[in-house]
């Protein structure tokens, strides 16, 4: 439960982010983010858990540079349409938009399953994955809510405060 816990706060913190820039988010559209969030944390530690040694050099030397560099992404181009005061549809949530934040904040999953398989210490990766999952899931769920209320009381200065998130995210990745 605390490895779930702990892999869920940068998709904590981006679901959170979704919900400020967009705080009149339908219900709908906050379940897939969480929906995608919480499938990829449980995917990526099956994924790394079952890769091998090869995969697990290649994760751990470009997944942060790949996690850092799609976060700063988004986040820059948030940060600068909140400067330039392009505040409406600031973030359009699109399936997109929705998998890149998912996969950028997995990645981490992805080492942790590798570490897991090394460690020989998961008796039941499948248990592990969908506890991640499931935690990661609600923790983003309650993260858009947390941000739609804090962007409603943030209004035009959402976009800014939110692509600095995402690129401090990003460039947590690499240190």
């Amino acid at each position: 439960m605390l490895l779930g816990v702990a892999l869920s706060m940068d998709a904590l913190a981006v679901s959170a982010v979704s919900g400020m820039t967009q705080p009149n988010m339908r219900l709908g559209q906050a379940l897939l983010l969480a929906a995608a969030f919480g499938a990829f944390q449980g995917l990526m530690p099956l994924l790394g858990y079952y890769a091998g040694n090869r995969l697990a050099v290649a994760a751990c030397l470009w997944a942060p540079w790949l996690g850092c560099g799609l976060l700063v992404a988004v986040g820059g181009k948030m940060l600068l349409d909140g400067l330039h005061g392009q505040t409406q549809g600031l973030v359009c949530l699109t399936l997109r938009l929705v998998l890149l934040q998912a996969v950028a904040t997995s990645i981490d999953a992805l080492a942790v399953g590798l570490g897991l398989a090394a460690a020989g210490r998961c008796p039941n990766i499948w248990q592990t994955a969908g506890l991640i999952a499931a935690c990661t899931f609600s923790l983003s769920l309650a993260g858009v809510a947390l941000g739609a209320r804090l962007g409603l009381r943030l209004a035009d200065k959402a976009g800014v405060l939110g692509g600095l998130i995402l690129i401090g995210i990003g460039l947590k990745m690499l240190g």
